[in-house]
């Protein structure tokens, strides 16, 4: 079996310590939409640092579309809904936790496969490749939410059997134990519930379903996780801020065998 893929573990550099700070402090209804930042020379003196920092993570809320441009003034707050973390789009259990929901598992499938034509192709691997898959209904205070089927490189099944994946993120545990986790893509399309996914759900054959796939990679672009994560489209809702002058992560367009 390959050697655990590692990144660097570091400590979060000084702009995202501002910027968790900030962000914290809007979310919480500190500092509410249509009132303006601190000063930088105040959060300079609160931080002990010097201008970069401070206006690097300032920049990042308005990359969010957390804070209006500024442009030779304090930036306003004009929003307060709060966005997803790096683990919380990884990890559907962190992103329950969050929303104050209790999650829950039940379980379809789990342990190492050989990868079939899709799944290889999704993580650049050879069909036929070991690949760890956990096949998995998620339930948000004991109700049906999300049928997901994960797959992840098999260097990373030691972990994976370590944790408790009906209270435990598999993710967080992953990044303790030096999993290199740097950067990922998703893409959403609605679709409907065949019969299986209608009784896994509680929902009606044929009801609209929120399909997203998410390929997560580390630093040099290998690929460590490729997900499906099909939710009851009945209990989530989309959202994105955006500035102008900053470009969006979403991405919108028309598929070509529509008509």
């Amino acid at each position: 079996m390959a050697q655990l893929p590692t990144g660097p573990l570091r400590r979060p550099q000084q702009h995202e310590e501002i910027a968790d700070y900030l962000r914290d402090e809007i979310f919480a209804g500190h500092i509410p939409a249509g009132e303006s930042l601190p000063s930088e020379v105040e959060l300079c003196e609160q931080f002990n640092t010097s201008r970069g920092p401070v206006r690097q993570a300032v920049a990042t809320l308005r990359a969010e579309g957390l804070l209006s441009s500024g442009r030779g003034r304090r930036s306003l707050v004009l929003s307060n809904t709060r966005t997803e973390t790096f683990e919380e789009i990884l990890s559907t259990t962190s992103w329950l936790y969050r929303m104050g929901k209790n999650p829950g598992e039940v379980v379809n499938r789990r342990g190492i496969i050989q990868a079939d034509e899709t799944v290889a192709e999704k993580m650049r691997i050879t069909p036929g490749t070991d690949v760890y898959v956990l096949d998995r209904v998620r339930s948000a205070d004991d109700e049906p939410l999300v049928a997901e089927v994960m797959y992840f490189d098999a260097s990373l099944t030691d972990v994976i059997e370590t944790v408790d994946t009906s209270e435990d993120s598999i993710h967080r545990e992953l990044i303790r134990a030096g999993a290199d986790f740097n950067n990922l893509s998703r893409s959403f399309t609605v679709e409907r519930a065949d019969a299986q996914l209608a009784t896994q759900l509680g929902i009606e054959e044929n009801d609209p379903v929120v399909a997203v796939a998410l390929k997560a990679l580390t630093h040099n672009g290998d690929v460590l996780e490729y997900a499906v994560h099909i939710f009851r489209a009945d209990k989530v809702s989309f959202g994105l801020n955006n500035v102008r002058g900053h470009s969006s992560p979403l991405w919108f367009q028309v598929e070509s065998d529509i008509h």
